[in-house]
Parts: structure tokens; sequence; C-alpha cells
């Protein structure tokens, strides 16, 4: 790809793509992305430290204490005291959380394959490809002085 025209299009489709991708299946079930991902985050990892959900989750710690008392208050989730250490507050999902996380799980996989409606394996391929060579091709730049 040389044309810096061509290169300009592919990165704003890329990046238009990405970001409606993020906010999509949320928005369809009427959930924020960062409620959504903590969810997600505690059915996969398990309990797990509010300092933990913020570095994972990629936001500030007032976020994560608002949404874990939101999810508490729903009956999602559980907080408890680290014993081994009482400046951390544990976070798990209760019975009703993991219920509802692995249905959206289950209703999450069923959207991506309604996305991929009309794709063929080859260029679901060849699109994976593409993207393995672009974030090669980040970690090389990343490297260079």
């Amino acid at each position: 790809m040389n044309d810096p025209a061509h290169e300009e299009e592919f990165f704003r489709a890329l990046a238009t793509a990405s970001g409606e991708l993020r906010q999509a299946f949320a928005a369809q079930i009427g959930m924020s992305p960062q409620r959504l991902h903590l969810l997600m985050r505690l059915l996969w990892r398990g309990e797990s430290t509010h300092s933990d959900l913020r570095q994972t989750l990629g936001i500030d710690a007032a976020t994560v204490t608002r949404m874990v008392k939101e999810f508490e208050a729903e009956g999602l989730l559980t907080r408890r005291v680290d014993p081994a250490n009482n400046r951390y507050t544990l976070t798990t999902l209760t019975p009703t959380g993991k219920r509802l996380a692995r249905r959206l799980e289950r209703d999450h996989h069923a959207y991506q394959h309604r996305l991929l409606d009309g794709i063929t394996a080859e260029q679901t391929r060849t699109v994976l490809d593409v993207l393995g060579h672009i974030r090669a091709n980040i970690t090389t730049a990343k490297a260079r002085p």
C-alpha cells in the first residue's frame, strides 16, 4: 500500500469499524461498554481487587467504585475486605451476576456470528493476517529510536 490516499482511507475505515464494534453490542443490550467489560472480567478471572479492575479496564478508581456499588445494589456482585491485606477490597460476581454474565457472553457470541454473516473464512483469515502484520509493525516501530 504505497498510495497515501489509500493508506489514509484504510486506517480511517479500520478506526471507524473498531470504534463502532466496541460500542455496538453494549448499545444493543443497553449497557455501557465499561459495565459490560467489568462483568466479563469478573466472569473470566474471578474475584478481583478494585485496583486490578481499574488497571485491566483502563478506568479511574472512582468509576470502578461507582460501577461496583451499582452492581452490588443490583445484586450482581459482592464486595469484601481482602483478609490478606485489609487495604484492598475484593469483588466477585454473585450467582445472579454469573448467570447474567454468561447470558451476555452467549448473546455476544451470537452477535459476532451475525456480524460475520456473508464473510467467508478466507476473508476472515486475510483480515487476521493483515491485523497481525500491522501489530507486528507497531511492535517494530516502538523498538526503533
